[in-house]
């Protein structure tokens, strides 16, 4: 893959940083969506394919301040274990696919799903998984995560609609979240390794990127603790209702 580090503008790495800043942020608020904010904003400077390495490294670091801050991790593991193995063979098929077809595409149906679910979501706040549904709901949940992950860049359908409708304590939630997230990113970062579509540049660009978002995290985070539960949640749907837009956007005429 041609390099980008050289190539690069003084706007354009400006604007790679303030996207950094801008998804830690929304992450540090919300707890989700690093990469999904990230990704449509940076493919509108770089291109699909080189911002797709660009989001791997600050995802995980971002996903892993996260993680830290929310705790439960040892219950997290044992309750969703099953959703997070799953994630594997849905990566595994979701970079197949991203060999073969034009991932901008992949994206604008992914943001019309997301919508649809915003919509639905806002008509039906209340919406509960009934009881004996979740662990046979798990492993389904993780693969097709995974599957459009691998495809799109984007890590949170439908784990996080499977996630709120188990109307988990805040905490528990962004965990299990975050779980998937970095191991999604892990995965990612040597699938896209074995398509040439990870660099030492992108490694370079992504390391430098690190403090801007570390900032944006510690701005969230302060947010963060100054909302109530409901307004927690409004903000995980505005956000997802963003997240749609944004990946629809590019694929218009």
């Amino acid at each position: 893959m041609p390099s980008i580090f050289l190539e690069l503008s003084a706007g354009h790495a400006a604007a790679i940083l303030a996207t950094y800043v801008f998804a830690a942020t929304a992450k540090g608020i919300t707890g989700l969506g690093f990469s999904t904010t990230c990704l449509p904003i940076l493919a509108l400077v770089v291109g699909l394919k080189d911002a797709l390495p660009l989001v791997i490294i600050p995802s995980v670091c971002s996903n892993l301040v996260v993680m830290r801050q929310a705790g439960h991790f040892r219950e997290t593991v044992r309750r969703f274990w099953p959703m997070l193995i799953a994630l594997f063979p849905g990566l595994g098929a979701g970079l197949w696919a991203l060999s073969r077809i034009e991932g901008v595409q992949a994206g604008a149906v992914l943001g019309i799903v997301l919508l649809l679910w915003c919509a639905f979501t806002f008509a039906k706040p209340d919406l509960r998984l009934p009881a004996g549904f979740e662990r046979p709901l798990a492993p389904l949940s993780g693969c097709l995560t995974g599957l459009i992950n691998g495809v799109t860049g984007s890590q949170v359908m439908p784990v996080v609609p499977f996630l709120m409708m188990l109307h988990l304590e805040r905490n528990l939630f962004i965990q299990a979240l975050n779980c998937s997230f970095t191991l999604s990113s892990f995965v990612m970062a040597m699938g896209l390794g074995q398509l040439g579509l990870f660099s030492q540049d992108d490694f370079l660009i992504s390391v430098l990127g690190l403090g801007f978002v570390f900032i944006g995290l510690t701005i969230g985070g302060k947010i963060r603790h100054r909302l109530s539960e409901t307004l927690f949640r409004s903000a995980i749907i505005a956000m997802l209702s963003v997240m749609g837009v944004s990946l629809v956007l590019p694929a218009l005429p």
